[in-house]
């Protein structure tokens, strides 16, 4: 068998061993949400196997994603719970307050924690969350990594749940769980196999994505510009090493504009970015290479099966307009882990139907509702003209008006709001 070079690998495991290497769950793949999924399984005293068909090294490579991620307040939570959030903090950085415009026209919505608060959640790079995730895992010795590898067949019966790998071991090897958990991403094998039913669409979007430096202090300020051709989005980041300021830019454009925009030349784009800024941070360059991305949406029916579970984009992805799609999927890591937890107390089987039921009702809503409200949002600051501008932006006079109805939505945005599982409150189950 050929191991990550760090993961912990029993010996027991050896290539010519005939009996499925026994587990008390599988996860099926290793990006963010797998990850945190199996670190917080494998902090309550659950072996876990992981299985993804990436090199390791990609993982840990800090420059193949150039993504960033806003981690909510309640999301942060769950890496304070399974002890990750000290390694994280020196490379995030605090969001203090988010201020919403319509166009750069007059009038805005500023939301503003109170001091003892904290922030409404820190920005990260996607790459060095990813690199501390595989390497706590990899360290961890509750956690086997099976990597580079592949599933060459499931299956998901009455009792346990087997699957044969190919790549780490020879042809044929297997592993046995009571529990299959697809973190495996929006063309999840394993959704489409249980026949869960998705609902899907494209939007005539494209995320452009890059890192840039600014003259002006961002002062942990996330600014969300909306533009009928779509949602222009400024991301605090930290200062690098030279002390220039940074931020993030995650800007939807129409889809036939997208890979025009990642290929001309950095000051024609550079001026578009401060035609659309106002230019109020000063001077914005290029820092990092631009990447683009269409973007989608898509909801299953279910998050369930049998023996089966879906996390993160697997079961739901969403338009970026609101900064949500990996908060919803930690939410999944901590509800499913709390499900799961609660049942081994009980004696259930891990992969008993009403371990996963009770994951299905408590995560099944929220997820549609944020699915649903992220589109809506979309299509509505999506609508051109001076009439649909005015009505956008009464309703957010409104609301920065009103206090109680601001501090729903600043709940909202720190994920704070509904029923909580306990990791969301930076407790362990």
């Amino acid at each position: 068998m050929t191991s990550t070079g760090t993961a912990n690998i029993g010996k027991d495991s050896a290539a010519n061993r005939t009996d499925p290497i026994r587990s008390d769950v599988i996860i099926l793949g290793a990006g963010l949400i797998g990850l945190t999924q199996a670190l917080a399984l494998a902090a309550h005293g659950l072996r876990v196997a992981v299985i993804d068909r990436a090199d390791p090294e990609v993982l840990k490579d800090a420059k193949h994603d150039g993504r960033v991620s806003s981690i909510n307040s309640a999301s942060w939570n769950i890496f304070e719970a399974i002890g990750l959030a000290e390694k994280l903090e020196p490379h995030g950085c605090n969001i203090d307050k988010i201020l919403i415009n319509d166009s750069l026209k007059p009038g805005k919505v500023d939301f503003i924690p109170d001091e003892d608060d904290g922030p409404l959640g820190v920005m990260i790079q996607n790459n060095i969350l990813q690199r501390i995730l595989f390497e706590a895992a990899a360290g961890n010795g509750m956690i086997d990594l099976y990597m580079p590898a592949q599933v060459t067949e499931a299956e998901r019966g009455e009792y346990q749940v087997t699957v044969c790998l190919d790549g780490t071991m020879e042809i044929g090897a297997q592993l046995a769980a009571p529990l299959l958990i697809a973190a495996d991403g929006r063309g999840s094998r394993m959704r489409d196999e249980a026949g869960i039913i998705m609902a899907t669409w494209q939007y005539d979007h494209s995320a452009v994505i890059c890192t840039v430096t600014h003259e002006q202090p961002h002062g942990n300020t996330a600014y969300e510009i909306f533009y009928p051709s779509g949602p222009f989005a400024i991301l605090p980041m930290r200062d690098d090493g030279s002390g220039q300021h940074r931020s993030a830019i995650v800007w939807s454009v129409p889809r036939k504009d997208g890979p025009a925009l990642a290929k001309i030349n950095a000051r024609a784009f550079e001026a578009e970015l401060m035609k659309k800024s106002g230019g109020f941070l000063g001077q914005m360059k290029l820092h990092s290479d631009r990447a683009t991305y269409p973007l989608g949406f898509h909801h299953s029916d279910g998050l369930v099966s049998q023996r089966l579970a879906l996390v993160g984009d697997a079961g739901h992805g969403i338009h970026p307009i609101a900064g949500q799609g990996l908060n919803l999927g930690l939410r999944d890591v901590a509800a499913l882990t709390e499900c799961v937890v609660d049942g081994a107390r009980t004696g259930l089987d891990l992969g008993d139907a009403q371990i996963l039921a009770r994951y299905d009702r408590w995560r099944g809503l929220d997820n549609l509702m944020m699915s649903a409200a992220t589109d809506i949002l979309t299509r509505l600051f999506g609508m051109p003209g001076d009439a649909p501008s005015a009505i956008r932006r009464f309703g957010m006079d409104i609301v920065q008006r009103t206090g109680p109805l601001k501090d729903r939505f600043m709940a909202e945005a720190r994920g704070e709001s509904g029923d909580l599982p306990k990791m969301l409150m930076g407790d362990l189950v």
